[in-house]
């Protein structure tokens, strides 16, 4: 059967995701995977954490069993304000709230809502691939602005949004992970994040702030969400309980005006009527039993060992060709090699002949640079794993900057 002629155009654009790919990898226990996302698996929910979470499902049948409002569990709503007033300093009511299946459905929104074919979308160099995986189905225009340790180049933004300007065009949104980014794990400065709304407000934009590791950060500086310093509404916040409790129960949530939320629950109910609500009242009754916010500075404490070991293990292993970031919390480091080598082509080598895995890094820049980049994860393996996984990959390295010397 040619199923070819039977698919939409659009199909066409569509591309799997390195990262997904990769995350078979991750169930071969002969190698050591830097590659996915994923949570440690010993700081997933525990049988002792959720006891009494049956009989609370159950006391609320009549609700957690049927179908949903769109805009998600009004008491779930109520503790998304009180968390994020409390960790992100976000002033924000329950209209300005919607439940969303993961903050991956957000951004899918967010494509679906905003952007027309052709139109104009800033973007980090890196970025998260997985948003650019939903917003290429829109056919934008992409805008890429450099990165440095203090995460994105607002003064390069602020020369290309004059640029665009004396040519007519006005972006309708950059789109950033502001902390400990995915993929290179850097956070913007704060004098960046306020430069960044006065822009939007000067250029006219919105800014979509994705923010899933800003409750994993490590030190005592305080990180301002952009969202709580936005005076026009202008900025629309993703967050999900993904890393701070269950990514299988796949609930985010979106902070925006509320003329904003109405339109993205408008938008919503084409997608799945509702967010499960099962899964929510699951999220409801950790947050009401107070289990996220006790497991947060575990997941703090346990990942700042992981990125230390890495940061170390990095330093004793890798050739003095090679640099990585430096993250405050999160889950990733991002390196750089030598310029001429392609982290793709060495994949292969690296699982086959190394037994480790990473994400090349070519797919997060739009621009089609970053070919002798990769990815590192530190929350999924172990310390042990990290170590003889760095070694192993830096022999790697040791090995490519060798045949190319």
């Amino acid at each position: 059967m040619d199923y070819e002629k039977f698919y939409a155009s659009r199909v066409s654009i569509m591309r799997p995701s390195d990262i997904r790919e990769l995350l078979k990898w991750s169930l071969d226990k002969s190698v050591i995977s830097f590659a996915g996302g994923l949570p440690d698996p010993k700081l997933l929910p525990k049988s002792f954490e959720l006891e009494g979470c049956f009989e609370y499902l159950m006391a609320k049948n009549e609700y957690a069993f049927q179908y949903g409002e769109t805009e998600g569990v009004g008491e779930l709503k109520k503790e998304v304000v009180r968390f994020s007033k409390k960790y992100g300093n976000i002033d924000a009511n329950e209209n300005q709230v919607i439940i969303t299946t993961g903050s991956q459905q957000a951004l899918d929104i967010i494509s679906r809502l905003f952007i027309d074919k052709g139109d104009y979308v800033i973007v980090e160099l890196p970025t998260y691939l997985a948003a650019l995986q939903v917003f290429n189905l829109s056919e934008p225009r992409y805008v890429g602005i450099q990165m440095d340790e203090k995460g994105m180049r607002t003064d390069i933004l602020e020369d290309k949004l004059r640029e665009l300007k004396s040519n007519g065009i006005l972006p309708k949104f950059v789109y950033t992970v502001p902390t400990c980014q995915n993929p290179s794990g850097t956070s913007m400065s704060i004098d960046r994040r306020k430069h960044l709304l006065e822009l939007a407000s000067k250029y006219d934009f919105l800014i979509v702030e994705d923010d899933p590791y800003g409750y994993i950060t490590f030190g005592d500086e305080k990180v301002e969400r952009i969202k709580a310093m936005d005076k026009e509404g202008r900025v629309i916040y993703l967050s999900t309980f993904s890393k701070i409790f269950s990514p299988g129960l796949r609930v985010g949530w979106v902070i925006a005006s509320e003329e904003l939320i109405r339109s993205i629950a408008i938008a919503k109910q084409g997608m799945d009527l509702s967010t499960s609500p099962v899964s929510q009242y699951i999220a409801l009754f950790a947050m009401e039993k107070g289990i996220i916010e006790k497991r947060i500075p575990i997941i703090v404490g346990e990942y700042k060992k992981k990125r230390d070991v890495m940061l170390q293990s990095l330093e004793s292993y890798m050739p003095s060709e090679t640099r990585w970031t430096k993250p405050i919390g999160g889950m990733f480091i991002f390196v750089w090699l030598k310029d001429m080598l392609d982290t793709k082509l060495m994949l292969e080598k690296a699982i086959k002949n190394y037994k480790v895995s990473y994400v090349p890094g070519r797919s997060f820049f739009i621009d089609g640079s970053g070919r002798n980049t990769m990815r590192l994860n530190f929350s999924y393996p172990s310390e042990e794993q990290i170590r003889e996984g760095i070694r192993r990959l830096s022999n790697l390295i040791k090995e490519e900057y060798g045949s190319t010397s």
